[in-house]
């Protein structure tokens, strides 16, 4: 079966990938398509988390065994196959890509084709530039001050917390859209 995912971020407004991938490959096969098609570096921390509706994280697949909590079950990209966690259209994930900031893309999985196989994951569509693969810390800071305030100016009494940038709330219309061009992007969100 081959799984056609898409691709967004909360950084970049009009970037879009989608990858085409086996569902018999490893999610570090899906991994390094993702990390390909935006030309970052494959040799930095990353995970993807299997959500729940509302972007709810659940189940992390992560690179490397952190040997965090034992009472948690441990998934490495490179022995889990992704048919253990994904098999239905509308499937969301999250890929962190970028530890220090929490910076991440949000996927989907738009399609399923059962009875077909692909020997090499492969980006399918291509839209808009990617977010930087790094950004300065300080930089980074100053934009959630900026975003704070702006926040605060609108909607005076809103308390923000740390996880007012990067927040995984996102407008389900951005996947449900018949193509990228379609989406409704005049209220600033994906």
């Amino acid at each position: 079966m081959i799984y056609t995912f898409r691709l967004v971020s909360d950084e970049s407004d009009d970037f879009m990938r989608e990858i085409q991938i086996d569902a018999d490959a490893k999610f570090i096969d899906l991994r390094n398509a993702v990390l390909d098609s935006v030309n970052y570096s494959k040799s930095n921390m990353s995970s993807f988390f299997i959500c729940e509706d509302g972007w709810e994280k659940d189940k992390e697949i992560t690179l490397e065994d952190m040997g965090n909590d034992s009472s948690q079950e441990i998934y490495l990209m490179d022995e889990t196959p992704l048919s253990d966690f994904i098999e239905d259209e509308g499937q969301r994930l999250i890929f962190t890509f970028d530890y220090m900031t929490d910076r991440s893309f949000f996927m989907e999985l738009r399609k399923t084709e059962p009875g077909k196989y692909l020997s090499e994951p492969k980006c399918t569509k291509s839209e808009g530039m990617a977010p930087p693969e790094t950004v300065d810390l300080d930089d980074f800071d100053a934009q959630i001050d900026a975003k704070a305030a702006q926040a605060a100016k609108s909607a005076p009494g809103l308390d923000l917390d740390d996880d007012f940038y990067g927040s995984s709330d996102y407008n389900d219309d951005e996947f449900d859209a018949g193509s990228f061009d379609e989406m409704d992007l005049s209220d600033g969100t994906l």
